[in-house]
């Protein structure tokens, strides 16, 4: 019997309405349609629902979902439909109708109003989802006829010379054949830059002499010598060192309703991280958004499954241009049109990672963000045209869960999640080619969209596994992302070989080729290894969670892939795992260092201190980030200990995240970030060096268990194989493996973006040499935090000087504000001093002798002093007693802390500091007043309320929030916020304790949770 579709309609406001096209395969009675109005209500007010269109005219448009892509929206509606006896309804796909403002372009604002990848304009009311689009056939590529080169015919092949040598021999000259078009996609992916690291791991020569050690063994090197406490490195889709035993609390019997008790069980603390560029310059909100996703899946595949608590995030972008708002280094250069502009970026990426993370329950607690676009005296232009998405993520794993099972023939292998569907095709490759190398719908094309709840269902079925323990369903777990099926799938079965039925995955577009099926990265799905006999109870789990369950196929233990096509029972691919998959042959790659022919800092006559302030204030890296915080959950799970927000007023300067590993004990995982990419501008070896300093300067304030099992994430974003620039990360991974090795770190994990450069006509425009440390490390306390609000006004402020006689100002936000780099970049000249002084300053805080403490970077000591005096709410009285000029005193990033101690607790403070040899200056008091009072050897050089250089660093964000929120809003919490004071806590009563005969009654209320 056919179909037919039915539209009803939802006012949202006098020029958007909502539309839902509802596929019936029977008509429905009065009362059915009584229960479906009350369900595309608002708020189950059945008026509001509408069987007439409730706008009409020439000015009305009408987007929607591609009538092939079936949504997860519809899916999840018609799940319910179902669920209250809609049976004749078999989809339901919600449109937008919007009345076209008069006088504005209808082309311009349809393109400004809908995905293009996912979905369309309805120029009539729907009478059918029926496309008439028959998928494409698979179909040989002529490598027999054409040779090597024929792989180069493909659109959006990213593999060079070698690779097609490589595969010619392996198909033709071995065996006999042409690959066909889903093998030859599955291998561009699967052996793609992005997916392999073949740079990474590739001969270096630099400069006619050819490297000792790969990039990889450099990077490694740091755990060889530091190995303390690490359990996953180098090997899973996250790291994991050593943690606590810890009770908590697990369903009495996990994937079933059953009471909840407290368990006593180990869990070890796990980071991962990752990078989303490109997919995010090309589409900032789902690029941004998928990200997030696939890393939360990288916590989840970690050994048997691990448990999803925190993430983390960085954007980096070009020059911002906020509209109205000038900013005196922000030039205008010739931008790509296939990119999303900086600001477009900078507002909808984070949007994205945030909306993700708030759908999906995890809380985002830490990061940081910059902008940067400088064509130097040289002529060559920097900047992140090519932008950095980065997403970091905390979690936990039980420890009879770090190693996956061995692969055994007649394991089943399952999928479980969302739908296929044609998006993120060619993903994985395509993000190994520089931006504008690729055709710009094949760009769009490749990037996922994401569906936060799905991903939530398929983690809850993961953690009813987690919480079996020893009885875990998991064999083996893997996350599904670059290259789609075909990758996850290969990697589940890398040592065994194994078989797969393509049609018992379910689609969400029937439309789709079994290329697409295969190789498009369609985001929210686990592959997994279940035994047989534990697939009836894995099932049970997924359908309780309303989650798909595919059994695939088997392991067969012949070292083979291969698909099978039921619907023409052909075979589209048939691979050997070891020939093509195994050790492939290393690469090589030659590179020389180039002279960057840089300048020194020339600070113009004219210069002020208040000018140079209030501009580096502004810079987005070094003011507020409200308007990143504000629209993130950043508490969700009730195990946040330590967030971005600190102080009476909750500002944005806190330097390192903690969360709590349960809810009845201190233990926890404390996790901080640093990176300096301008400064690896100057010298990469420097700003290497300073990224590791910086992580150590901000993970410092949390009281971790061992040092020496501190351990980080490396994620290096670059283009190597541009001239200079693979001597340049050469160096960068030299320097940081010395400074790791000196000051006790080590590095477990990590990954690279090795194509971090965008082609604009006839120029390259590299984006900066960037590397992201993400230290992480166990608490026995996690109360014992210092955060860089002031608590006394009043008290002591002592400055730590971890580069004692220096004060460069090249690659500083002085710098940028000045529209030049220099040639002298601030170090870590001196690791073992940063190493004594990480010690002594630990314990300090074991001994409660800080009350407030803050690390020097973006901006300089003068920043770092009045973050501290604005979170605090308070006044500055200091002196800055250094040799040398002002500038370079207050603006130079070097290394440094600033400690504040109560009054009573200087002494055993600086005796501490003293008998460790730490270089310590006092710079004077805080103040209960709100006036900042600076001296610089004895001279005053700024005297100005605080609430006004508070306003000053406030101000891009606020021009930020006026751009994602309403702006009268905006403008409302600006006026309110300039002088406000701290909360004022009361207690109207007088505390008792609970009666012991209500503690202990036999008849206490139940709670039951619903879900």
């Amino acid at each position: 019997m056919g179909t037919t579709v039915r539209q009803f309609y939802r006012k949202i406001n006098d020029s958007l309405v909502y539309c839902f096209n509802v596929e019936l395969s029977a008509p429905l009675i009065d009362r059915e349609e009584e229960q479906l109005r009350l369900l595309l209500a608002d708020g189950f007010l059945a008026e509001t629902v509408s069987t007439q269109p409730l706008l009409t005219g020439t000015r009305v448009v009408e987007v929607g979902p591609r009538l092939n892509f079936a949504t997860a929206w519809s899916s999840n509606m018609v799940s319910i439909c179902r669920a209250i006896g809609l049976e004749s309804i078999s989809r339901v796909e919600r449109s937008r109708r919007y009345l076209v403002p008069t006088g504005e372009d209808l082309q311009a604002f349809i393109a400004s109003h809908h995905d293009r990848m996912t979905e369309c304009v309805y120029p009539e009311p729907l009478t059918t989802f029926e496309t008439g689009i028959e998928p494409e056939p698979v179909y040989e590529v002529d490598m027999i006829g054409k040779g090597p080169d024929a792989l180069l015919e493909i659109p959006g092949i990213s593999m060079d010379e070698r690779d097609r040598n490589f595969y010619y021999a392996y198909f033709v000259e071995k065996h006999g054949r042409n690959p066909t078009i889903v093998e030859i996609m599955d291998l561009n992916n699967a052996n793609s830059e992005h997916s392999r690291h073949g740079f990474f791991r590739g001969r270096q020569i630099i400069d006619n002499r050819e490297q000792d050690e790969t990039l990889f063994q450099l990077v490694t090197d740091t755990l060889t010598a530091n190995p303390r406490g690490s359990i996953i490195a180098f090997k899973d889709n996250s790291s994991v060192v050593e943690g606590h035993n810890i009770t908590t609390m697990h369903p009495q019997t996990p994937g079933i309703p059953s009471p909840l008790q407290t368990v006593d069980v180990r869990y070890h603390p796990l980071l991962t991280a990752e990078t989303h560029n490109f997919p995010t310059g090309v589409a900032p909100f789902p690029g941004a958004e998928t990200g997030t996703g696939g890393r939360i899946r990288d916590v989840q595949a970690t050994g048997k499954g691990g448990f999803v608590m925190a993430g983390t995030a960085g954007y980096c972008v070009a020059n911002l241009h906020i509209p109205g708002y000038d900013l005196s280094w922000e030039h205008h250069y010739e931008c790509p049109t296939n990119l999303a502009s900086a600001l477009t970026i900078e507002i909808e990426a984070s949007n994205g990672a945030s909306d993700y993370g708030n759908k999906f329950g995890e809380p985002l607690i830490q990061g940081f963000t910059r902008s940067f676009d400088l064509r130097l005296d040289s002529g060559e232009r920097w900047g992140f045209i090519k932008p950095i998405m980065f997403t970091g993520g905390i979690g936990q794993i039980d420890d009879r869960h770090t190693e996956k099972a061995a692969e055994k023939k007649g394991m089943l292998i399952v999928q479980v999640g969302g739908p296929a569907y044609r998006v993120g095709f060619g993903g994985g490759a395509a993000s190994s080619m520089l931006q504008g190398e690729n055709a710009e719908e094949l760009d769009f094309n490749a990037v996922q969209r994401g569906d936060a709840e799905m991903e939530q269902k398929m983690n809850r079925v993961i953690r009813a596994c987690n919480e079996m323990g020893d009885k875990t369903l998991v064999d083996v777990i893997h996350d599904q992302g670059a290259g789609g099926p075909a990758n996850v799938l290969k990697e589940l079965v890398e040592h065994s070989g194994g078989r797969i039925e393509i049609r018992n995955i379910r689609v969400g577009d029937p439309t789709m080729s079994v290329l697409e099926i295969y190789v498009a990265e369609y985001q929210e799905r686990n592959g997994f290894l279940i035994s047989p006999e534990n697939i009836e109870k894995f099932q049970a789990i997924c359908d309780r969670e309303k989650v798909a369950c595919e059994i695939l196929g088997e392991v067969t233990g012949d070292l083979r892939f291969v698909v099978h096509d039921a619907l023409d029972d052909t075979t589209p691919v048939d691979l050997e795992l070891d020939e093509l998959l195994g050790d492939i042959p290393q690469k090589t790659f030659s590179d020389h260092h180039v002279d960057p022919n840089l300048r020194p800092i020339a600070l113009p006559d004219d210069l002020t201190l208040r000018k140079a302030l209030d501009d580096v204030l502004r810079l987005i890296s070094v003011g507020s980030k409200k308007f990143l915080t504000n629209k993130v959950d950043r508490a969700v799970t009730g195990l946040i200990a330590r967030q971005q927000c600190c102080g009476p007023l909750q500002l944005t300067v806190a330097d390192v995240a903690v969360v709590a590993q349960s809810h009845f004990g201190l233990t926890g995982i404390a996790t901080a970030i640093g990176e300096q990419p301008i400064k690896m501008l100057v010298d990469p070896a420097a700003g290497a060096r300073m990224a590791v300093g910086e992580a150590w300067t901000n993970l410092v304030w949390a009281k971790i268990d061992d040092p020496l099992q501190v351990k980080c994430s490396a994620n290096w974003m670059w283009a190597p194989k541009l001239p200079g620039e693979g001597a340049a990360i050469n160096d960068a991974a030299r320097a940081m493996r010395d400074a790791m090795i000196a000051t006790g770190m080590a590095v477990d994990g990590g990954k690279d973006s090795l194509s971090m450069a965008t082609v604009i006509g006839k120029e390259t425009v590299k984006s900066p040499r960037q590397l992201v440390i993400s230290a992480y490390a166990a608490m026995g306390d996690i109360t014992k935090v210092i955060t860089p609000d002031i608590k006394e006004p009043g008290s002591p402020l002592l400055f730590i000087d971890l580069a004692p006689g220096r004060a460069r100002l090249g690659g500083t936000a002085l710098a940028q504000v000045l529209g030049q780099l220099g040639d002298d970049s601030p170090d870590m000249d001196n690791p073992e001093l940063v190493r004594r002084a990480f010690a002594a300053v630990q314990k300090l805080i074991s001994r409660d002798l800080i009350l407030s403490g803050h690390d020097v970077s973006d901006g300089g000591l003068i920043t770092t002093l009045l973050e501290m005096a604005f979170a605090g709410n308070c006044g500055l009285d200091v002196d800055i007693r250094r040799p040398g000029g002002l500038f370079p005193a207050l603006f130079s990033e070097e290394l440094g802390l600033v400690i504040e101690c109560g009054k009573d607790d200087l002494d055993s403070a600086t005796t501490i500091l003293a008998a460790a040899d730490i270089p310590t200056l006092n710079l004077g008091t805080s103040t209960a007043g709100q006036q900042i009072n600076l001296q610089h050897n004895g001279e005053t050089v700024l005297s100005e309320e605080m609430v006004v250089l508070r306003r000053q660093w406030e101000e891009t964000s606020y021009q930020l929030e006026r751009l994602q929120m309403n702006p009268a809003c905006a403008d409302e919490e600006k006026k309110n916020s300039y002088d406000r004071s701290g909360p004022l806590y009361t207690l109207p009563f007088a505390p008792k304790p609970a009666p012991a005969a209500l503690l202990t009654a036999a008849d206490k209320p139940k709670v039951a949770i619903l879900r």
